[in-house]
């Protein structure tokens, strides 16, 4: 890919290296793996045919088994950012769970602490940016814990805080007084809505930007619900949709992982309507893992059917700088230093200063 390119939604136990989770399976005697091969396992793991979230999920069980000693999660963040940079990434948030990785009696703090050394180590060899966001899981009862400790870490690089886990039949507003912390802290919110609730898809979008206050919506799919369509284009918005449009609530929308949970044909992915119509598209890559992408397989993805063109991941890109929860300084430096020559090196005509 001979683009840069902004990353906002990578989960860090969906992105581990097969031959990572033999290695520390072996270091740490984890016998439960379902393959004792690189190949095998990334079969096992590969779930772009799972075609439902619930299903989909259940692979994090072996990359979450592995990841129980800080060493093991310092390693996992340090890779994600030595392949995220390889494959033309300059800034990166990732997000995680430190809940998840307690059941060998790792403390929460000491996750986020391995993380983060993981992705400076990285960012050190590198260049590539980056930012934390601390996940809580919608079907679980923890996260003003999760909430608390994001406000906690924010001197190691914690940006964010997220709402994840299987969405239907679990609200954003369920977990109303984590937000309202996290808020009050100036952290800023993004949340998993509209990825696969069925029909409570549009309303669980609303209540995550109206109640709880996401300036960002991860995945966002389900909004296409609140949209009249003709010839595959938007023609008429409702009402939550004009308002996600009108705020430009950034839509971190995962292709790729759409396809795999929601049985989405690609061209009928609405990435490209939503886009087309002026929402403030992004695109990420969701679990490179167990979706088997990578940021330039979303450009490609977007390119082959969906018709973007070289200045519309310009755009894209923009939009998810914009977007970040970093500095504007941080913003300025990567657009002007890095992304605007990438894309003008191609022949684009982009503004090259920062706003």
């Amino acid at each position: 890919m001979p683009y840069s390119s902004v990353l906002l939604h990578d989960h860090l136990d969906g992105g581990v290296r097969p031959q990572t989770v033999l290695e520390l399976a072996e270091d740490h005697g984890y016998a439960d793996l379902p393959s004792k091969t690189a190949q095998g396992l990334a079969a096992w793991f590969d779930q772009s045919q799972s075609g439902s979230l619930e299903k989909y999920l259940e692979a994090f069980t072996h990359t979450i088994g592995v990841m129980q000693h800080p060493e093991a999660i310092e390693r996992i963040a340090y890779e994600a950012v030595i392949d995220l940079s390889a494959d033309g990434v300059v800034y990166a948030e990732i997000r995680f769970c430190p809940a998840l990785h307690t059941i060998l009696g790792m403390t929460t703090i000491r996750a986020v602490e391995a993380a983060a050394a993981g992705l400076a180590n990285g960012a050190e060899e590198t260049g590539l940016r980056w930012g934390l966001i601390i996940d809580a899981l919608r079907h679980r009862n923890h996260s003003l814990e999760m909430a608390r400790l994001a406000t906690e870490t924010r001197h190691l690089g914690v940006v964010g805080f997220d709402l994840a886990g299987p969405e239907a039949g679990f609200p954003p507003d369920g977990h109303l007084a984590a937000f309202r912390l996290a808020r009050s802290q100036g952290l800023r919110v993004t949340i998993h809505a509209g990825e696969h609730a069925g029909r409570h898809g549009v309303a669980y979008i609303a209540s995550a930007m109206d109640v709880c206050g996401a300036e960002r919506v991860g995945h966002g799919v389900e909004l296409i619900n609140d949209c009249v369509l003709e010839d595959g284009d938007i023609v008429r918005l409702g009402p939550v949709a004009r308002r996600v449009r009108e705020r430009r609530i950034a839509l971190e929308m995962c292709p790729a992982s759409n396809l795999a949970t929601g049985g989405l044909e690609p061209e009928d992915h609405p990435v490209g309507a939503l886009y087309r119509a002026g929402f403030n598209v992004t695109l990420s890559t969701d679990n490179r893992l167990m979706s088997k992408t990578a940021m330039s397989d979303e450009f490609d993805f977007v390119t082959k059917y969906h018709g973007f063109e070289v200045i519309d991941l310009a755009r894209t890109t923009w939009q998810s700088l914009d977007a970040a929860f970093c500095p504007w300084e941080v913003k300025a430096e990567l657009w002007e230093d890095v992304i605007s020559p990438a894309y003008t090196a191609s022949g684009v005509d982009l503004e090259k200063k920062w706003r």
